[in-house]
């Protein structure tokens, strides 16, 4: 059994005057949400023995507010195929993944993790979760799914299971899309 938990990054400040995209950091409210998503992620028994993270600013202190959430120190292998990757290269990237490993951490951006969810996991009536993530996959949202294999090459379309989607609104309101002025 193998277990892929993907983590977009929290929400980036548009208001920096960084000259690339790559180097846009977060805003307060998402570093609250990762904070908090980490929190979740202790209580709720997400456990990973592998991360893989884009070296983008915004996913690297995302990561960091969530280790001060989780508890514990995060320490990823920092991979820049990951950044703003579609979702067959993050299934590259999850195929190469050590087989020594049973539960990757991978921690990136939109829209190639919302795409890798809805091409692991098949469409099945009645399914709210992946209903969501088909809806919105929004920043800092974490998903977790499950594949009845001993080796990362062998994840394929359509054979995981959504056993976790959580929005940082779904833990604190506040945390929701902002209001329209």
């Amino acid at each position: 059994m193998k277990r892929l938990i993907l983590l977009r990054h929290a929400k980036s400040s548009w208001d920096d005057p960084v000259k690339r995209d790559f180097d846009r950091p977060l805003n307060e409210k998402g570093k609250r949400a990762a904070t908090l998503m980490g929190a979740h992620m202790q209580e709720a028994g997400v456990l990973f023995d592998t991360v893989i993270a884009s070296p983008a600013v915004r996913v690297v202190e995302t990561l960091e507010s969530v280790a001060k959430g989780y508890g514990e120190a995060i320490e990823p292998e920092w991979d820049r195929r990951v950044y703003l990757a579609s979702n067959m290269t993050l299934l590259d990237i999850v195929h190469e993944a050590d087989d020594g490993s049973d539960a990757l951490l991978l921690s990136g951006h939109n829209s190639g993790l919302e795409d890798l969810v809805l091409l692991l996991v098949p469409d099945t009536k009645g399914d709210a979760a992946r209903a969501a993530v088909e809806e919105k996959f929004p920043t800092c949202a974490l998903a977790e799914m499950e594949f009845a294999v001993d080796s990362w090459a062998d994840i394929a379309p359509g054979t995981g299971k959504l056993v976790r989607y959580v929005r940082p609104r779904d833990l604190d309101p506040d945390l929701g899309p902002d209001d329209p002025q």
